[in-house]
């Protein structure tokens, strides 16, 4: 074993960093062991340096991350601060100076992964990032390694553990959507402002990594079609059980039929109970992959939290300091395929409309014709009304979400629809 240590620097001691710097001290042996060499922390760049930091030794403490990671002898600079920037100059910078780097920045990554990879190629250096996607599970390194030599259709996951920890609160309890976020709120599970979560950027940042590396082409945040989960309501829960769903916040990366092009989105969806997704409970995670060769393939576990994001970095760290040793570089951004990314009205799956209407007859007759009209089929559909009102509950089949934006926008110029209270798409069968 070398023993000259490779020095480590960590910009950000928080919930993630804190872990992290104790989980290199306390195993540190095993570190050692596995990676051929020690790894020694060199310097923490924090923005409140008097703060106390239990484990942490206070002259490795200091505010100037760029000092930091300039310094010739770091051989691996771990980001866990977040955010675009300072994060980002950061990082280009560690490239420059000789580091290689392990960052569990989604959001940064989502939006500049392509120039960042660039910086890291250029100098010969490591850009590892697997806990920026579903915290503790093993889900970057298999796309990128394992599911190499294979074709990849479809990447399906629930990547938020915030709004299924809330989605599965209402499913189970019948809580309405604010019931259901102030409990998780009081748990810990959403933040004091959860609109990064409830609003589906995070999941949008994640789905835009993901979607790049299973499909070998350059997709940005901007090309994630996204949509909160903010509208879910107690009786869309209670539509989605009469078909045997439930509802979850999902990101949905897919591969055109024609393998021409490919799409990503970020949406509540009705999934079937059948469906393994469909059991993901609480803050949990879980991305089913389906792949040419490999199948469908689902890896499933916590999603956030210090620990769990920790032991992501961590198997980062392990594998870039071996590289170091080796003098080699593993795999780096892959997008040979560069493939078109298709906008939305592309997007070809199910519907289940929800219309308030009036209750007379004719109606149906005239909601029909308007679903004919857009070339929108319809599969099942269940009425039921009192007094005057009514509510119309329709199931397409198949059909391109432009063919479903035009099929709602004519909906409701009818007299006859006094409004439409809840489009939700049908996924996962």
């Amino acid at each position: 074993m070398r023993t000259r240590p490779l020095k480590v620097a960590l910009l950000g001691c928080g919930v993630v960093g804190s872990e992290v710097a104790r989980i290199m001290t306390t195993h540190a042996d095993d570190l050692a062991a596995r990676i051929g060499a020690p790894v020694e922390l060199a310097g923490v760049a924090v923005r409140r340096p008097d703060k106390v930091r239990e484990g942490i030794d206070p002259a490795l403490v200091t505010t100037d991350a760029t000092a930091l990671v300039k310094r010739g002898d770091i051989d691996v600079v771990i980001e866990v601060i977040g955010g675009i920037e300072p994060a980002r100059t950061l990082i280009t910078t560690a490239f420059e100076h000789g580091a290689s780097v392990v960052s569990a920045n989604k959001a940064l990554l989502a939006q500049d992964g392509a120039a960042l990879h660039a910086a890291a190629d250029q100098h010969g250096k490591d850009l590892y990032y697997e806990a920026a996607v579903a915290g503790a599970i093993p889900l970057i390194r298999p796309l990128r390694e394992s599911l190499a030599g294979d074709k990849v259709n479809r990447v399906l996951g629930i990547v938020n553990g915030t709004t299924n920890f809330i989605l599965d609160a209402m499913d189970s309890t019948g809580a309405g959507y604010q019931e259901a976020l102030d409990e998780a709120t009081a748990l810990g599970y959403a933040e004091a402002d959860p609109t990064a979560d409830v609003e589906g950027f995070d999941a949008a940042a994640k789905a835009a990594i993901l979607a790049g590396i299973a499909f070998h082409t350059r997709v940005r945040l901007d090309d994630v079609h996204r949509e909160g989960m903010t509208e879910v309501t107690a009786a869309d829960f209670a539509s989605a059980k009469g078909m045997g769903c439930t509802i979850k916040l999902l990101a949905i990366c897919e591969r055109a039929a024609d393998g021409a092009s490919v799409t990503a989105r970020v949406h509540p969806a009705m999934i079937p109970l059948s469906h393994p997704l469909a059991s993901v409970r609480g803050a949990y995670n879980a991305v089913f992959v389906e792949s040419d060769a490999a199948g469908q393939l689902m890896f499933y576990g916590p999603g956030a939290g210090g620990s769990p994001t920790a032991s992501a970095v961590l198997g980062d760290l392990v594998a870039v300091c071996r590289n170091r040793l080796s003098g080699a570089t593993g795999p780096g951004e892959s997008a040979y395929a560069a493939l078109p990314v298709s906008p939305m009205g592309d997007v070809v799956t199910r519907y289940h409309i929800s219309l308030d209407v009036t209750d007379k007859p004719g109606v149906l007759a005239q909601v029909a014709t308007v679903f004919a009209e857009h070339g929108v089929s319809i599969d099942t559909v269940r009425q039921s009304g009192k007094d005057g009102e009514a509510s119309l509950v329709v199931v397409t089949h198949r059909a391109s979400d432009a063919a479903l934006a035009g099929t709602v926008e004519a909906l409701r110029t009818l007299d006859t629809v006094r409004g439409v209270a809840s489009i939700m798409r049908v996924e996962g069968e």
